[in-house]
């Protein structure tokens, strides 16, 4: 395995489509390795990903599901045991849904996607980043987390209501946001700096697969949005680029934004913890 001239080294989740792809293929272009840690293969046809696996630039780990504990302590063990440093994580795995769902351990599907995974990687690989020399984490949010109205721990775990994107998905990534700024200060006294960012508006639909997006808005994006190499930028620039000795921020357009509800910020983030160590350390599963 080559990996002698290649310095730096970023872990991405969801990379083997849309902006999480975009985002790997724009590291590996800039003499980076990448880790990536999906569900689904990457695309055969693509052959700088392929010859990037091949010299072992590109490290691929795959898990059945994220928010199966199971299926994913597998996959952070293995990761864990072969690799030795991480400069960034972005946690960038996520997708919407078009009806309400629950995880196994009985929670709303995005927040446990989208708000309790990303900390549970986060945690999980947290001596890697001390390993490595930028020790940054980016957690891919969205704008929609402006949209929301009502906030509450209860609501985000079994939502009495559902809408395309500004329910649970809006309610799960503002709640992502939260526990980013929550968590910062104790990243902070291990040397670890941690951002949420919005990607922008991109063009990830993919035939044949519900986005969990409204009409009228899946329409806007076929016509007007843009590719996924921007998110990839801002997501490359919110790790690298002016903000990179901010913690604990949200990066809207590549400023930092106010967030709504930052009263329920600690709460926010004693909840994930709870649930990190009680059931995905202690690998049990509670439900209600």
């Amino acid at each position: 395995m080559n990996t002698n001239q290649r310095e730096h080294i970023a872990l991405i989740t969801g990379a083997s489509q849309g902006i999480g792809l975009a985002l790997a293929r724009k590291l590996l272009s800039q003499n980076w390795q990448v880790i990536t840690l999906n569900r689904s293969d990457f695309p055969a046809d693509d052959m700088l990903i392929q010859d990037a696996l091949k010299n072992g630039w590109l490290r691929a780990y795959k898990v059945k599901d994220l928010t199966d504990y199971g299926s994913l302590r597998r996959s952070l063990k293995e990761i864990k045991s072969k690799e030795q440093r991480i400069d960034i994580l972005f946690n960038n795995a996520g997708g919407g849904l078009s009806e309400l769902r629950y995880s196994k351990q009985g929670r709303e599907m995005h927040y446990e996607l989208l708000t309790v995974v990303p900390y549970i990687i986060l945690m999980e690989l947290k001596e890697l980043l001390k390993n490595g020399s930028l020790k940054t984490v980016i957690n891919t949010s969205s704008q929609v987390l402006r949209f929301t109205k009502e906030f509450s721990i209860e609501n985000l775990e079994h939502p009495k209501t559902f809408r395309k994107m500004y329910g649970p998905y809006a309610t799960s990534k503002l709640a992502l946001s939260l526990w980013t700024q929550a968590v910062a200060p104790q990243l902070a006294k291990e040397g670890i700096k941690i951002r949420s960012v919005d990607p922008g508006i991109n063009n990830t639909l993919r035939k044949g697969k519900d986005s969990g997006l409204t009409a009228w808005f899946e329409l806007f994006m076929k016509v007007f949005s843009s590719p996924p190499t921007h998110g990839a930028n801002l997501l490359f620039e919110g790790a690298l680029g002016k903000h990179r000795n901010e913690t604990g921020v949200f990066l809207l357009k590549d400023r930092v934004a106010d967030l709504k509800f930052t009263e329920q910020v600690q709460r926010v983030l004693d909840r994930i913890s709870d649930i990190y160590s009680r059931e995905f350390l202690d690998g049990g599963v509670l439900h209600g």
